[in-house]
């Protein structure tokens, strides 16, 4: 299994949808940044501001990194 590091801070945690559609997220916010490893094949999606990756029982988190993007795309590369 591949990995790369990142730095993560505050994250959102999608628990999936509401019989009306609604995304139910989870908001948690965190003072300060830390290294972590990520599992590639953990990685949904990548956008200038969050890592989308899959979480424990079917759930998604959103991380904020602080990385620049364009380094993240060449870790990915």
């Amino acid at each position: 299994m591949k990995f790369i590091e990142l730095t993560l801070g505050s994250y959102i945690i999608s628990h999936g949808y509401d019989n009306k559609n609604k995304e139910a997220l989870q908001h948690v916010h965190s003072e300060t940044f830390s290294k972590k490893l990520v599992a590639i094949s953990r990685i949904k999606s990548v956008s200038e501001k969050y890592i989308l990756t899959d979480y424990v029982d079917g759930r998604w988190i959103y991380w904020e990194y602080k990385e620049d993007f364009e380094d993240v795309k060449r870790l990915l590369g």
